[in-house]
């Protein structure tokens, strides 16, 4: 299969690289291509309509709690051995590897990755993307799956960048990439259902996240 990924010349790799090393964050439009976005949001939308999402909790292992005070999306958890119908997705996921182990040398070993399904009226507090003892994660992942988002709608991601802040429109087949240990985030709430991919680029295999400390 062609993808977006193989068209893309070598010298807007080194834009978005630069990008993502000097500003902590990057936002690529179009990543998905239509076929793939389509594949993407039909597969979101059978398992929410199959009730196969959860409530997403805070923390890990003994932490791990709900507490839709702070968070209050639904998530479902891909396993690329399972979920076989988005298998054209994932060697996307594992190219856009390869181009940062490339680019960046990041070393990035592994991903883990779930869809986030964001009900009217949801949001997701300031927070960052790494847990007390698991430093594992490098590079966190946003595939937006929204369609016709339009201002007013919410779910905007909120980068704290310092003294600034960066507000992110979360549009259709949009990837924000950003450096999960460093930079505080928040979804602001949404007016509307929002739905996302969300990962995790890893420096370790997935299986290893909860060993390491």
């Amino acid at each position: 299969m062609l993808n977006r990924l193989q068209n893309v010349q070598d010298d807007q790799w080194v834009d978005w690289v630069d990008s993502l090393a000097d500003n902590d964050y990057v936002v690529i439009d179009d990543f998905l291509d239509d076929s793939l976005y389509r594949a993407v949001r039909s597969f979101f939308l059978k398992k929410l309509g199959h009730d196969e999402f959860d409530p997403a909790g805070i923390g890990a292992l003994a932490d791990h709690h709900l507490d839709k005070s702070r968070r209050g999306d639904h998530v479902y958890w891909l396993d690329s051995s399972v979920d076989l119908e988005l298998t054209d997705v994932f060697v996307v996921i594992r190219e856009l590897i390869d181009k940062l182990n490339r680019y960046c040398y990041l070393g990035i070993a592994d991903f883990e990755s779930h869809l986030a399904y964001y009900p009217k009226g949801t949001f997701y507090e300031k927070h960052v993307d790494q847990f007390k003892g698991r430093n594992n994660r490098l590079i966190s992942m946003i595939i937006y799956l929204n369609e016709g988002w339009k201002p007013g709608d919410g779910g905007e991601l909120k980068l704290y960048l310092g003294n600034e802040e960066k507000l992110i429109e979360p549009l259709a087949k949009r990837i924000v990439l950003f450096k999960s240990d460093v930079l505080p985030h928040e979804v602001m709430t949404t007016h509307v259902g929002r739905y996302s991919l969300t990962g995790w680029l890893l420096k370790n295999p997935a299986d290893l996240g909860f060993l390491l400390g």
